[in-house]
Parts: structure tokens; C-alpha cells; sequence
């Protein structure tokens, strides 16, 4: 009865999805889901303690998000005041774009869902253009429900449809990424403008869309065709000692000793701690980056052969565990290298202060703008998107262009719409 008290002044009282708590929840509940890994760190060696990075990285956030709001800072309008109330062209163009990209992937059979072979090799300026005709499908009805609210039955009836059909097409693209982009959003936009949503509903919502997306990338792994090399699950070929193929048989009967679907469902998490364990290692050895990971972003978009921040990233993983014949990522695929990892190879924890802090300086100015304005304003929008791009960025890292463009044009044309309401 005491815990459950406890539960409904927590209810009553937190904003579940304020910068105060939903950012630094995830963080620690994606770490902490992490230790049910199954036998798979003791496996890939991963001794690094991972604890002091995640307690720098939430102190630096946790600190800037308090001086923000003790501030009330606000981004300015950028100068674009006269573009007011003409921002949504803007998405109707992406939209268009994104949806001929679209239509020009699947018509070239460019269904990733099909085998993982084939979303590993999507045409990468046709996947970069699509992306827009999800992005500004999110806005274009997000912001609509924000401003009909309340809405009728046939709207919302509409959305919804509209919505589930782009679910359809990424699921057929394979990807993860934008479905919970898609879900988090709307549910933060309907917190806001709706209902409010209770700290126990979010955490049945957190279960139920964690497990649809574990069983979705499980679902990937298992119908992968074996008999294509990129599929092929055996080791580098490397001489190793007696002693330790026989450790390590004896740590993958104990890790096969949980069921494939029971260890989906913490897998991605696992990776992500191990991934930051061993770039920990890395650096120990090799130094860091200091700004060449990030560098790499916008490199890739130059003519010529280019290296990728994850394909780096899983260049710098890997070359810990080839010689004792491990991939901790198969070749031709990337590795997700968590937010701490991105900023730890690149400056160890100044980087991881100065990255946090930023984090926490965005989502304030974000959330001060969204109460400046009113909830039911276009700024809950852009709070609502950013805030679920940050929050996946704990497992994934922030290195796509695309998903940096589209910050950015939030940031900026949430400038541009604000409005000053008492309320």
C-alpha cells in the first residue's frame, strides 16, 4: 500500500516527459536494463565500470537543464519573423520529396524487411530523401491536433490513418528508428494538448513499445538467409589457444542457455553497454578523436570513398576482439555507439560534460518556449520531436545528417511560430 502511495504522488506531481525527468529515466533505465545481459559481457570482455560516465553524463544535463530554468532562456526567432505562419510549405515540400523517394525504393524492390542484406544496402540518397515524407507527416498532424484541438471523431480517425500507413511503409523498409520516433511524439504531443499521461502509463507504454520493437529486430535476425555471406554468422578466422576456444565454448552454452527471444529483448541495450566498454578500452590505447567522429557527418556527404562515425565506430570495437576471434558487430554492419560512447572517443568526460550539458541547455530552452507559448501551441511539437530524437540517441548516438537537419529546422521554426501567452 506505501509503495503504491508512493506511486500515485509521483502520478500526481512529475511531468513525465519534463526535461528534469524523462531524459535523464531513459538514460538510467536503458543502462540498468543493460545488466541482464545473459553471460554476453563476461563473453566480449567488457570490464570497463560504465558507471562513472553515466553519472558525469547526468550531473553536466541535470545542471544545465536547472540553470535554464532558472533563467528562462528561449531561442530567439533567428532573425525569420517574417516567415511566421509559413513554415508548414516548407513540410509540404519535404513531404512531396520524401514520398516520390519512397515510391522510387519500393517500386525498385527495396524492401528492407525482406532480409537484412537488403535494408544494409538501400540506396543511400533515396533512404536519406525518404526520410522526409515520415518527418513531415509527424508535423504536419501533430501540429494539426494542436491546433483543432479538441478534435472531432472523423479527424481524428484520419490521422490515425494516415499515421498507421506510414508506420506500414517503415516497417516494410525495416527500420526501427522512425517508429518510435513516430510513437514517443505523438505521445508526448497528446500529453501536452490531450491528456495528461500518468508515470504509470508511460511506464506500461515504455514496456509495450520496448518489447514490439525487441521482437521486431529479433524477428530481423531470425529470418535472415544463412546461405548469403552477409548474413554469416562465424568468427574471424584467427589462431587462438586451446584454452581459450574452450573458455569461450563453455561462456556461449551458458549464454545459449536463455532462450534467442528472451536475450532480444535486452539486446540492444547489452550492445550499447558493451559497445561504451570497449570504446573506453579503445581510447585507453589509441587517444581521443577530438572532433574527428563528428567531423565525420558531414564528410560523408563529400564526393569520394568515405568512412562513416558508426562504420568507424565499429572499426574501433572490433579491432579489440578480432584477434580473439570475436565481432562484436558482423562485417558490413554498423554498430550504435550510445550518446556517452559518442562523446567519451571524442574527449573522454570533458566531452561527455560539455555534450550532456548541451542536451540539457536544448531541452530547457525547448520546454521554457513550449510554457511561454501555451501547450497547445506548435512549440509542444517541436519540444515533443526533439526531446524523442535525444532520448533515442542514448542507444543509437546523434550521427545522421538527416536526423541533425531535422533538429534543426525544429529549433529554428520553432522560433520562428512562438507566441507569448500568459498562462
Amino acid at each position: 500500500m506505501k509503495r503504491l502511495g508512493i506511486l500515485q504522488k509521483w502520478n500526481n506531481h512529475i511531468d513525465s516527459f519534463s526535461p528534469y525527468f524523462f531524459f535523464p529515466f531513459i538514460l538510467v533505465l536503458y543502462f540498468s536494463v543493460s545488466l541482464f545481459d545473459f553471460g554476453k559481457v563476461e563473453y566480449f570482455e567488457a570490464n570497463k565500470n560504465i558507471l562513472w560516465p553515466l553519472l558525469v553524463g547526468l550531473v553536466s544535463y541535470l545542471a544545465a537543464v536547472h540553470i535554464v530554468q532558472k533563467k528562462n532562456w528561449m531561442f530567439p526567432s533567428f532573425g525569420l519573423k517574417f516567415l511566421k505562419g509559413k513554415t508548414v510549405y516548407f513540410l509540404y515540400a519535404l513531404g512531396f520529396i520524401g514520398l516520390v523517394s519512397y515510391i522510387i525504393m519500393l517500386v525498385t524492390g527495396q524492401i528492407g524487411i525482406t532480409d537484412e542484406s537488403v535494408r544494409r544496402h538501400l540506396d543511400p540518397k533515396l533512404n536519406f530523401l525518404s526520410s522526409f515524407l515520415w518527418f513531415s507527416v509527424l508535423f504536419l498532424i501533430c501540429q494539426r491536433v494542436v491546433n483543432e484541438h479538441p478534435l472531432t471523431k472523423q479527424r481524428k480517425r484520419t490521422y490515425l490513418i494516415i499515421l498507421f500507413i506510414i508506420l506500414v511503409l517503415l516497417v516494410l523498409m525495416g527500420y526501427r528508428t522512425p517508429i518510435a520516433i513516430i510513437c514517443f511524439t505523438c505521445l508526448i504531443v497528446f500529453h501536452y494538448t490531450i491528456r495528461r499521461i500518468k508515470l504509470s502509463w508511460l511506464l506500461t507504454f515504455l514496456f509495450v513499445v520496448g518489447l514490439a520493437l525487441s521482437l521486431f529486430g529479433f524477428f530481423r535476425v531470425v529470418t535472415e538467409d544463412p546461405t548469403k555471406q552477409f548474413n554469416s554468422h562465424e568468427g574471424p578466422d584467427v589462431q587462438r589457444s586451446e584454452e581459450e576456444v574452450d573458455r569461450d565454448l563453455i561462456l556461449i552454452r551458458k549464454i545459449n542457455e536463455t532462450p534467442k527471444w528472451v536475450r532480444g529483448l535486452t539486446e540492444a541495450s547489452v550492445t550499447g553497454r558493451i559497445v561504451l566498454s570497449k570504446l573506453m578500452e579503445y581510447t585507453d590505447k589509441h587517444g581521443y578523436m577530438h572532433g574527428k567522429l563528428h567531423e565525420g557527418i558531414f564528410s560523408t556527404i563529400l564526393p569520394g570513398e568515405q568512412l562513416s562515425p558508426r562504420m568507424e565506430i565499429t572499426k574501433m570495437v572490433n579491432s579489440l576482439t578480432i584477434e580473439k576471434g570475436k565481432y562484436i558487430t558482423r562485417p558490413g554492419r554498423t554498430t550504435t555507439p550510445t550518446l556517452l560512447g559518442q562523446f567519451y572517443v571524442e574527449g573522454g568526460y570533458l566531452a561527455i560534460i560539455i555534450g550532456f550539458a548541451l542536451y540539457g541547455m536544448i531541452l530547457s530552452m525547448l520546454y521554457n518556449q513550449m510554457k511561454s507559448s501555451g501547450l497547445a501551441s506548435y512549440q509542444t511539437v517541436s519540444y515533443a520531436f526533439i526531446t524523442t530524437i535525444f532520448m533515442i540517441s542514448i542507444h543509437t548516438g546523434l550521427l545522421d545528417l538527416v536526423f541533425l537537419l531535422m533538429i534543426g529546422y525544429a529549433i529554428v521554426s520553432g522560433g520562428i511560430e512562438r507566441r507569448k501567452t500568459i498562462i
